[in-house]
C-alpha cells in the first residue's frame, strides 16, 4: 500500500517523467518498489546508478553514443530522485550534484558544443546551459524551469528548438537548481534573465536582437513576468503556467507546498503562502505586448484551466491554445504542444526586425 505522497507523485507527474526522457520501463520498475515517500530518492538513485554503470561500460568499449545516452538517462533519474523530495536536505543536494555531473558527461559526447554559463548573481553565481545549432548567429530561446524542474531536465526540450535553428539557454534562476543552493524564489524573475542576457551581450555567435522566453509550470509565470519588464524578450511562451500562484495554493499537493516553502526560504507555511501570493500576473499582463503563446491542458490537476484563460484575456497580444486532453504542462501529449511551441517561436523570432 503506497502512502499518500507516493501516490500524489505518480498521479500528478508520471507523464512528465516519460516526456522528459525517462524510459517508461524504468519508471514502472522503480515506482513499483516504493511504498513510502522516504524510499523515493534512494530508489531513483539506484536506477540512475544502473545507467551510470552502463555508461562506464560503454565508454570502456569505445561506444561513445551509447555512453552519452546512458549518462543522460542517469542524469534524469538523479534529477527525479529529488525533484519534490524534501525529506533529507543533505541527500536532496547530493542527488542534484549527481544529476549535474551526469548531464555534463552526456553533453561531452552528445553535444560537445554545450557550454556551462556562470554569471555573478546575489553574492553567488547563476548557472545555465547554452546549446547552439550548427550555424552562425542563431536566435536564442531562454528556457525557464518551474518550481521543481532544473536545466538537467531539459535536454529533449532543448532539442525542439535546436532542430528548428534556435539556440537555447536553460536557466537555473533564483531558487532553482544549482543557483538555488544559495538563492531563493523571487517574484521579479526578470532580474535574473536580464543579468544572464547582459553576460551574453558580447558574444558574436548569438543573435541577441531575437530572443524568446519559454517557461513551463511556475516558469509559465516567470516567462511573461520577464517579458513585461525585459524589452530584449521579443516573444514569450507559457506552458501550464499560473495567473496567480497564490490562488492555486490551497489546491496544490502537499509536495508542491513543501517544495515551494523550501525554495522560497520560508520559515513557516504562513510565510510560504505570503510569498506565493507575490507570484501574480494581475498588474503585469497589460505590459506584455510581445507576441505571446499561452498553452494549457484542460485536464491540469495542479493549476485550474481558467487561470490560462485569464492570462490570455489580459495580455494584449496573446494566443490561447487549450488542449482538452492535456494534463499539467501537457506532458501527456508532448507530440502536440512541443512542435507547436517550436514552430511558433521559430516563425515569430524570424519576423523580428
Amino acid at each position: 500500500m503506497r502512502d499518500a505522497k507516493v501516490r500524489a507523485a505518480i498521479e500528478n507527474w508520471a507523464p512528465r517523467f516519460v516526456a522528459q526522457g525517462v524510459d517508461y520501463n524504468d519508471f514502472a520498475r522503480t515506482v513499483a518498489g516504493v511504498s513510502r515517500w522516504e524510499e523515493w530518492l534512494d530508489a531513483w538513485i539506484a536506477t540512475g546508478n544502473v545507467h551510470a554503470r552502463l555508461a562506464r561500460d560503454a565508454e570502456a568499449q569505445g561506444w561513445r553514443v551509447t555512453a552519452g545516452e546512458a549518462h543522460l538517462q542517469a542524469a534524469l533519474c538523479y534529477h527525479f530522485a529529488n525533484f519534490v523530495w524534501m525529506v533529507d536536505k543533505r541527500k536532496h543536494r547530493a542527488a542534484a550534484t549527481k544529476a549535474v555531473a551526469a548531464l555534463r558527461l552526456a553533453h561531452k559526447i552528445l553535444d560537445p558544443t554545450a557550454e556551462r554559463i556562470e554569471v555573478p548573481f546575489e553574492k553567488t553565481k547563476m548557472v545555465a546551459t547554452l546549446r547552439r545549432p550548427h550555424h552562425d548567429r542563431p536566435p536564442l530561446v531562454v528556457l525557464i524551469p518551474g518550481l521543481d524542474s532544473t536545466k538537467e531536465e531539459f535536454f529533449h526540450w532543448e532539442n525542439v528548438f535546436l532542430r528548428r535553428g534556435m539556440a537555447t539557454l536553460s536557466l537555473d534562476g533564483p531558487g532553482q537548481g544549482e543557483t538555488g543552493y544559495k538563492t531563493h524564489i523571487r517574484h521579479d524573475y526578470e532580474v535574473a534573465v536580464g543579468a544572464m542576457l547582459d553576460a551574453l551581450t558580447a558574444r558574436a555567435d548569438l543573435d541577441l536582437s531575437r530572443v524568446g522566453a519559454a517557461g513551463v509550470s511556475l516558469g509559465g509565470y516567470y516567462a511573461p513576468r520577464t517579458a513585461a519588464f525585459e524589452p530584449r524578450i521579443k516573444a514569450v511562451v507559457t506552458v501550464g503556467g499560473p495567473y496567480s500562484f497564490g490562488e492555486c495554493w490551497d489546491g496544490s499537493p502537499a509536495l508542491t507546498r513543501e517544495t515551494f516553502r523550501y525554495h522560497a526560504g520560508a520559515r513557516s507555511d504562513a510565510a510560504a503562502r505570503k510569498k506565493a501570493a507575490l507570484l501574480d500576473l494581475h498588474d503585469v499582463l497589460p505590459r506584455v505586448r510581445q507576441p505571446f503563446l499561452v498553452v494549457f491542458g484542460k485536464m491540469d490537476r495542479l493549476i485550474p484551466w481558467q487561470q490560462a484563460e485569464r492570462v490570455a484575456a489580459e495580455a494584449p497580444n496573446a494566443r490561447l491554445v487549450m488542449y482538452p486532453d492535456g494534463n499539467h504542462v501537457c506532458n501527456n501529449i508532448p507530440y502536440k504542444y512541443r512542435p507547436l511551441v517550436g514552430d511558433w517561436m521559430m516563425e515569430t523570432l524570424a519576423g523580428v526586425g
